[in-house]
C-alpha cells in the first residue's frame, strides 16, 4: 500500500499558487503575484507589470534601474502596477466581492498597497518576502490588518 503523499497546507497551496501568478510578470527588478482568496476560493490574481496594452519595461527600459533608484523610492516613475493592486482592479472590474478576504503576496505589501488592501476590506495578508515599510506597517496595525509572515521553504519571487 502506497504511503498518501503530504498534502500543503491551504496558506502553501494559495502561496504557490502566488509564485505561478508571480511568473507572468513583466517588471525587470522584481517578480511579484498576489492571489485573494475567500472561503478558500480564489477570487482574483494579479502580478506586477505595466497596464493593459502598454508595452512592458523590457521594451522601452526601466527608468528607476537607468536613474539607480533604490528599491521603494521614487514609485510614481514605475510603469509597473503592482500585483497586489492588479488583483484588487481585476476584481472590481469583474465585479467579484472582496470584502473579509484573504490576500496572498510574493512579496509584502508597500504603503500604497497597503492603503488600497485596507480600504478593500481585505483582513489578512500573508506573505512569503519580507519588504520593510515602516509606514504600510503602522498603517495596516491601526486599522487592524494582519500582516502574516508565511515562512516557506520554496522560493517566492524576489
Amino acid at each position: 500500500m502506497d504511503t498518501p503523499k503530504k498534502r500543503p497546507s491551504w496558506d502553501d497551496y494559495f502561496m504557490k499558487m502566488a509564485q505561478v501568478v508571480s511568473e507572468r510578470s513583466t517588471c525587470l527588478r522584481r517578480q511579484v503575484g498576489a492571489v485573494i482568496v475567500k472561503d478558500k476560493q480564489i477570487l482574483s490574481t494579479g502580478y506586477n507589470g505595466s497596464p493593459t496594452g502598454l508595452k512592458h519595461c523590457a521594451e522601452v527600459g526601466c527608468l528607476r534601474q537607468k536613474l539607480q533608484i533604490p528599491s521603494g523610492e521614487r514609485t510614481e516613475i514605475c510603469r509597473a502596477v503592482h500585483a497586489e493592486q492588479n488583483a484588487l482592479v481585476q476584481a472590481a472590474k469583474h465585479g467579484v466581492e472582496i470584502d473579509g478576504a484573504i490576500l496572498y503576496t510574493t512579496t509584502q505589501p508597500c504603503v500604497l498597497c497597503t492603503k488600497m488592501i485596507i480600504n478593500a476590506g481585505i483582513k489578512r495578508v500573508i506573505y512569503a518576502n519580507p519588504y520593510p515599510d515602516a509606514l504600510a506597517q503602522q498603517l495596516a496595525e491601526e486599522a487592524e490588518l494582519k500582516l502574516i509572515h508565511l515562512s516557506w521553504k520554496e522560493e517566492c519571487g524576489q
